[in-house]
């Protein structure tokens, strides 16, 4: 068998820590060339920390980070094809929104200026408005616009679009997914918006306390989990074995979310035994998940210089 296309990145056995606080706790994923991927997990879990790494923003204290097959700090030839998009993104007060739509043409090779007017005017964005005024929806529409317009090979977007309303972030979503298909190219969306996401990601990597608990194709996940409800004992039976997100009982009845897929003999065993069994939604999978198998907290690091760092 012919090994499959090298990943679009790679962090391998990453530490990183800001302040005194482990941010990345010997973190190793894989993001898969020309896929979405969910980078989930709650506040504090080390997600914009990945991002800013991914981005050459800054260097890890330990392990390896390679876009492409090379180390992107400081090397321009890798940045070219990297976007990073965040809420957090900043520009001088005196800029308009054409002077930002303006400056990503210059940084971003790839770059559609036709594209971003057209992206503009479907999200209202006034091109001579100053961004020091702009609202935070306003702001986020923004940055959705430079994100999918630099048509970056890498294009990381860390929660830019919190601020839009659902109806933008409902045209945030389709025109990801159109231009993706015509513009083939690797994503990461970190979102804490897992239920509006989850039928657009391909691959999903979960982070809780700086360290690694899923890192796998969303089908996988997706197949590998399943709710049983119905007779105690029955379930019990069914869920023999596999490991359980979740179990409640409540008199003789009993639900369980399992992880390991039945098999078709088991399934038949089930239903014929009164369980009733049903899919687990992305997003309650990796709440489970996260309860589940979250990780102790990671001990406090012992103060050292800290390496220089591009600021965002």
């Amino acid at each position: 068998m012919s090994p499959g296309p090298a990943p679009a990145a790679v962090l391998e056995g990453v530490f990183k820590g800001w302040r005194g606080v482990r941010a990345l706790d010997d973190v190793t994923v894989a993001l898969p060339e020309g896929a979405v991927t969910g980078l989930l997990g709650r506040n504090g879990a080390g997600k914009s920390t990945l991002l800013r790494l991914l981005a050459g923003h800054a260097l890890p204290d330990a392990g390896t980070v390679r876009v492409g097959g090379r180390d992107p700090y400081e090397q321009d030839a890798v940045l070219a094809g990297v976007c990073l998009v965040s809420e957090a993104q900043r520009y001088p007060d005196w800029y308009e929104v054409r002077h930002v739509l303006a400056a990503a043409a210059l940084l971003q090779p790839r770059w559609d200026g036709a594209y971003a007017r057209r992206l503009a005017e479907e999200l209202a964005l006034p091109p001579r408005r100053r961004v020091g005024r702009l609202s935070r929806g306003t702001l986020s529409a923004l940055g959705v616009v430079v994100g999918l317009a630099a048509r970056a090979p890498l294009t990381l977007f860390d929660e830019p679009y919190l601020g839009l309303d659902a109806v933008a972030r409902r045209l945030f979503y389709d025109r990801l997914l159109e231009d993706v298909a015509t513009h083939p190219r690797t994503v990461v969306l970190s979102t804490h918006l897992i239920d509006e996401v989850g039928d657009l990601l391909e691959h999903v990597v979960l982070l809780d306390r700086g360290r690694v608990l899923l890192d796998e194709p969303a089908e996988d996940l997706r197949r590998r989990a399943v709710r049983l409800l119905g007779p105690a004992a029955a379930v019990g039976r069914a869920a023999a074995g596999r490991t359980l997100l979740a179990d409640e009982s409540l008199g003789g009845t009993r639900r369980a979310v399992a992880l390991g897929a039945l098999d078709e003999d088991e399934a038949l065993a089930a239903r014929a035994a009164g369980v009733a069994l049903e899919p687990v939604p992305l997003q309650e999978l990796i709440v489970r998940a996260t309860a589940a198998g979250g990780a102790p907290p990671a001990p406090p690091l012992t103060p050292r210089p800290a390496p220089q760092e591009v600021l965002p």
